[in-house]
């Protein structure tokens, strides 16, 4: 039926839409074609570089109608990247393209249309991720580069200056590599699985300014000279470093960090300020990467759950306690659960530092440990929240929810497809009332 859509074969397409990665939507001959960095209502001139049973991927040869709402890119890498995927739109319309995504999703199956208001976006959006993470190679002359993997892909991109990375990371990031050349300490190898130094993660906190540096190694020996060099070198240049952490990881996996740290300076974690509460943060910690949105989102999600001091609230998938810290002085009570081990640890002490005792934390996976909570019929939350991964909540969670019925659900959400599909299993039991888009990674995708 489709057979006039074929590889390597051009074609003249119009883009209808735009989808959920932001990708542009064009239809020949009835079947669908995807096209990165195409906007809704472009005419454009077409390559077929892949063809599926019910899908086929385009890339752009001529754009022949341009967009009012397309600008040149400001990004060297942008082509390669695969990073923040929008660029070459206007960041206003970014907002509009991502709530209609977000509308499409929920009607999509809800099958019907449901309140969504406009995103709330970011004043200045650059620079503005607290988390550096850098692979580390070889470029074709054999020279030890960083950057990101290219798109689908784990060829590196070497990037000079990323636009949505905190500057500071970036200086240290560029100066851990020089120290790891001047060392002649080799790449990591993921073919033949020799070298060293697989990542160079940087984390800061915004408002303390203090900065981790993690390496990401695959041996776990002692380098004794160079980790006293690097220890010297980066602290002399840099003294708001607080902590510098070997991380072990000796797998052949695209995980990207292993379970073993080995603090080579500092106590190993640092900290940072969200409104009046500070988090400690470990190399392993969940710490959302845009502070400034982490703030309005977590406000946002508060006033619309209304709460008063009777309240008592679950906190499903919590991490480090941030939203839970937040929702405290509102509550009787909150409970936070977890499945990572040392982001309850560091949830507790984050509680004790904030000198709040109306906390609960317990680490489990959340559809084994939260029946066994709710053994104890005093501990029924009035309101829910949730901040699920992207794959959204389990069935078991979301048949809990229902059995229990609390008054309101506040799910926070990072992938609106799963979102809709969770909200669609929990209509039989709620409506949903107020959709509210907050951008956290700006121009980039959906979420």
């Amino acid at each position: 039926m489709f057979m006039n859509v074929t590889k390597n074969k051009e074609y003249v397409v119009d883009i209808i839409d735009n989808g959920i990665e932001g990708q542009g939507i064009a239809k020949i001959d009835g079947f669908i074609v995807f096209i990165p960095s195409a906007i809704k209502g472009e005419k454009l001139k077409i390559l077929i570089v892949k063809v599926n049973k019910n899908f086929a991927y385009g890339k752009i040869i001529q754009i022949l109608e341009p967009s009012d709402i397309r600008v040149e890119e400001d990004c060297k890498t942008y082509k390669t990247c695969g990073g923040c995927n929008l660029r070459h739109i206007k960041y206003e319309d970014t907002l509009k393209i991502k709530k209609a995504i977000v509308e499409n999703c929920l009607y999509k199956e809800l099958k019907k249309d449901v309140k969504v208001n406009d995103v709330i976006g970011m004043e200045i959006p650059k620079y503005y991720r607290n988390k550096l993470v850098y692979p580390v190679g070889t470029n074709k002359n054999n020279e030890m580069i960083m950057g990101v993997f290219a798109n689908r892909t784990h060829n590196i991109v070497e990037v000079k200056e990323c636009l949505i990375q905190d500057k500071v990371n970036q200086e240290i990031a560029k100066t851990v590599l020089e120290i790891l050349k001047l060392n002649n300490i080799k790449p990591y190898n993921e073919e033949n699985r020799s070298g060293n130094v697989r990542h160079i993660i940087v984390r800061n906190g915004k408002e303390s300014n203090e900065v981790m540096v993690v390496l990401v190694c695959n041996e776990r020996k002692e380098n004794k000279e160079f980790e006293a060099n690097l220890v010297e070198e980066l602290i002399k240049k840099y003294p708001q470093i607080k902590s510098i952490v070997k991380n072990i990881n000796d797998k052949n996996t695209n995980v990207i960090m292993g379970e073993e740290n080995i603090n080579l300076y500092g106590n190993g974690y640092i900290l940072d300020t969200l409104n009046e509460y500070t988090f400690k943060i470990s190399p392993h910690s969940f710490y959302q990467v845009n502070p400034t949105q982490t703030v309005k989102l977590y406000n946002t999600a508060i006033e619309l759950a209304n709460l008063d001091k009777n309240d008592v609230v679950f906190d499903l998938y919590c991490g480090i306690g941030t939203i839970s810290i937040f929702l405290a002085k509102h509550v009787k009570k909150v409970v936070g659960i977890e499945i990572v081990e040392a982001a309850i640890k560091d949830a507790k002490e984050n509680a004790k530092i904030n000198n709040i005792e109306n906390i609960e934390f317990y680490a489990g996976d959340v559809e084994k440990t939260l029946p066994k909570i709710l053994e104890n019929k005093k501990n029924l939350p009035s309101i829910i929240f949730v901040d699920p991964p992207r794959r959204g909540l389990d069935n078991n969670t979301i048949e809990i929810i229902k059995n229990i019925l609390p008054k309101k659900v506040i799910y926070i959400s990072c992938n609106p497809a799963t979102l809709a599909r969770d909200i669609k299993l929990l209509e039989e039991k709620y409506d949903v009332k107020e959709v509210q888009p907050v951008d956290m990674f700006c121009y980039t995708r959906t979420r």
